[in-house]
């Protein structure tokens, strides 16, 4: 696979993946009370009602192209939690809908390979576009379980934020509200710094325990 083909994979592999994982949250919020997303058109799988044009396509292409680890983002789905009817646990639905449907999104392709494996070993359809889309399930899988597993991460803007939240309260709450000021700093330090000048990489020992191995279980699945 050449550096274009690599790179278109990868993009549309994300673009998906966030576009689902948007619509995810404004369709929970939806269903438990609050329209706005609706009303704004974020129930949709048009990539145009979400993407952002620097952090959904050209960030992630420039974090691929330096061969680190990719962190998009999309336009932010507004939530009003006056709106739904418990605010405090719909929060926490709601920011779970979005990794949750990643992890389907992952399943989904590897039924899409599974499926496709029959196919292309029996000749119906040709060799170089088998490998095209297979290549973008496995890729899509990899993406979608990195996607979800790495908005679970308790720092805000990410989904993890929300659900910690729940879990605090008194001193320790305010302490987290004041660490929020500080997310994107923080999580370009985790991302780049600690492993580019101390080689410890904290996302990867995440990944390691949590997006691999259901990596390999899902593709073991669609192998099979």
């Amino acid at each position: 696979m050449n550096q274009i083909q690599y790179l278109i994979i990868n993009a549309l592999a994300v673009i998906v993946g966030i576009v689902v994982h948007e619509s995810a949250h404004a369709l929970a919020a939806y269903a438990l009370g609050d329209s706005t997303a609706r009303s704004r058109g974020r129930v949709s799988l048009n990539p145009l009602n979400h993407i952002d044009p620097f952090g959904t396509i050209l960030l992630p292409l420039l974090m691929i192209l330096a061969g680190g680890p990719v962190f998009a983002f999309a336009k932010p789905v507004p939530v009003y939690l006056g709106n739904l009817k418990h605010p405090k646990r719909d929060e926490v639905i709601v920011a779970l809908a979005g990794p949750a449907s990643n992890i389907l999104l992952a399943a989904v392709f590897a039924l899409l390979l599974r499926a496709l494996m029959p196919a292309a070993s029996s000749g119906v359809v040709s060799l170089a576009v088998a490998n095209l889309v297979m290549q973008l399930c496995v890729t899509s899988i990899v993406v979608n379980l990195s996607l979800a597993f790495f908005n679970l991460i308790p720092l805000p803007p990410l989904d993890g934020s929300s659900v910690l939240v729940l879990f605090l309260k008194g001193q320790a709450l305010q302490s987290y509200y004041r660490l929020q000021q500080y997310a994107m700093p923080i999580l370009i330090v985790v991302l780049y710094l600690l492993p580019m000048v101390l080689h410890i990489d904290i996302v990867g020992i995440y990944f390691d325990y949590t997006v691999y191995p259901l990596a390999n279980l899902l593709l073991d699945f669609a192998m099979a």
